[in-house]
């Protein structure tokens, strides 16, 4: 699976890494995203759901076997409007 593929798939329901962030407390946090809007993820971490927003982080997904980080930028989009971009 490559970058573009995942910034058009679900991710609600992935286990997510925030490798950068520009709030320091997010960094290297791991959590199971939750829900999604436009621009935040709400991210289940053990007992705590949060929400982050998705312009200010880098976030490391995988998927088989394979690490792919993007952007939080590249992820500004209501959850099915990006998928609809991959039709």
């Amino acid at each position: 699976m490559n970058e573009q593929h995942l910034v058009n798939d679900e991710l609600i329901g992935r286990t997510v890494t925030v490798r950068d962030c520009a709030d320091p407390n997010w960094k290297d946090v791991t959590g199971i995203i939750r829900d999604e809007t436009k621009q935040t993820f709400l991210i289940e971490t053990g007992q705590h759901i949060k929400r982050i927003a998705k312009r200010i982080a880098t976030f490391e997904f995988e998927q088989n076997g394979e690490t792919l980080r993007i952007e939080g930028a590249r992820l500004c989009f209501r959850s099915e409007d990006r998928i609809k971009k991959a039709r």
